[in-house]
């Protein structure tokens, strides 16, 4: 339910403390020149400190989420007790930010589209080539009830600005994408629906 995503020789995420066995494990005799965030949440940044100490890699990350990244100012996006639970089953340590991005920046191909909302620093990793983009949480493509496929906004409570969010989706959408590649769920391959899901959202 938490994704990782390895493009090239750069680690995009690094998921929750719990998944570092799982991360350490994908990565293991693989050349890493980079871990590269698509935001700065509990589930998105928990192992991020534990991998670039041990294979000596920078970090990088947009920078609007810099300041939660390196301890300043808090993770989580609000005080709900659900994110505040995030908070602590997945929390990382802080960890300096040796790569800060910009919008158009590019990352193993990848172009940086800033896409707040969610966080103030989420991040597009968009490929013109095979137009491929890993957009962490600006959707998620599965219900936490059921585990199945569905297409749906983060929870207000997950965003720092859901109507900013909605936005980024629809910036999403005008990148006419042929996959994306969520932080939560599925890769979505049926862009048609993904674009009619953007087109009915508020505002």
């Amino acid at each position: 339910s938490i994704n990782v995503y390895l493009a090239g020789d750069v680690l995009i995420d690094a998921g929750g403390r719990p998944d570092r066995r799982r991360i350490f494990a994908e990565i293991e005799g693989r050349e890493l020149s980079l871990l590269a965030l698509t935001h700065v949440h509990p589930d998105h940044q928990g192992v991020a400190k534990a991998v670039c100490e041990a294979r000596g890699i920078p970090l990088a990350c947009h920078s609007a989420d810099v300041d939660a990244m390196e301890g300043r100012r808090p993770v989580g996006a609000s005080n709900h007790p659900i994110a505040r639970a995030s908070a602590f089953l997945f929390e990382g340590p802080p960890h300096p930010v040796d790569r800060v991005l910009e919008d158009g920046d590019e990352v193993e191909g990848f172009r940086v589209v800033h896409a707040p909302g969610h966080s103030p620093g989420e991040v597009i990793f968009f490929r013109e080539s095979d137009r491929t983009a890993i957009c962490g949480d600006v959707i998620r493509s599965m219900s936490y009830a059921t585990g199945r496929f569905k297409l749906s906004e983060p929870p207000d409570f997950f965003n720092v600005d859901s109507a900013e969010n909605r936005r980024s989706i629809r910036k999403l959408a005008e990148l006419d994408p042929s996959l994306i590649l969520p932080g939560h769920g599925a890769e979505v391959t049926d862009i048609a629906e993904f674009k009619r899901f953007a087109a009915s959202l508020p505002g």
